[in-house]
């Protein structure tokens, strides 16, 4: 085991005149195709999600980031969930098929920002006193946004895009201030993909009104 750790924080390789892991590198591979397996509603995302968020635990603690090593723990419990939801819990919704995207209610957006606004300030007090962390106040947000932008997205709901492309604009200077160059630059991508799948979603929502409006005329 200690032979495997050792190598996936070798050097992999220098960007941007810092070194490189073999464990980011694994980490932007299978990061890039979760967000692209989301933003195509493909439920292999949560397994290869799974993956990353692993990866992402052993690259995150050696980089001081803990609250987001704990971050991405929780994520793999929360990835099983949503793995469930998208290819069991469709089938009870909706007979069969996919898990149809839906805006969140009222009750849930309120909650959901309000919980993260108390999540980040409790999450950067304990960093902040508890641990050596350099940068407790953005690990903290990250931390509690991202668990609201998954929740969202295993129940789909299509905001959760929105959260994610905010979480994306906080970490990638985060990650370029702790030297994680290669991550960072997978967190542009990550925007990108973001927009895309907003896009998408977009697409499939007005396609889903459009095809229910034609069988209420044809009826």
């Amino acid at each position: 085991m200690d032979a495997v750790l050792d190598w996936m924080n070798s050097p992999a390789a220098t960007l941007l005149g810092a070194p490189v892991s073999w464990i980011e590198v694994i980490g932007f591979v299978t990061g890039a195709a979760c967000v692209y397996g989301v933003a195509r509603q493909k439920a292999w995302n949560w397994p290869v999600g799974i993956v990353n968020n692993v990866a992402f635990m052993i690259l995150f603690f050696g980089a001081g980031l803990y609250g987001e090593t704990v971050l991405q723990a929780i994520f793999a419990a929360v990835s099983v969930y949503g793995w469930y939801n998208w290819v069991r819990g469709a089938k009870t919704i909706v007979g069969k098929g996919d898990l149809p995207i839906r805006d969140g209610s009222r009750m849930e957006m309120a909650g959901g920002l309000g919980a993260v606004v108390l999540a980040t300030i409790g999450v950067a007090m304990i960093l902040t006193h508890g641990t050596d962390s350099e940068v407790p106040w953005p690990d903290a947000f990250v931390l509690a946004a991202s668990l609201l932008a998954t929740y969202w997205q295993a129940r789909k709901i299509f905001q959760h895009w929105y959260v994610w492309i905010v979480i994306d604009l906080v970490s990638i200077p985060l990650y370029f201030s702790r030297g994680l160059n290669l991550t960072a630059i997978l967190y542009i991508g990550f925007t990108a993909l973001c927009v895309y799948g907003l896009v998408g979603w977009t697409r499939t929502r007005k396609a889903a009104v459009q095809s229910a409006e034609a069988g209420v005329v044809a009826v």
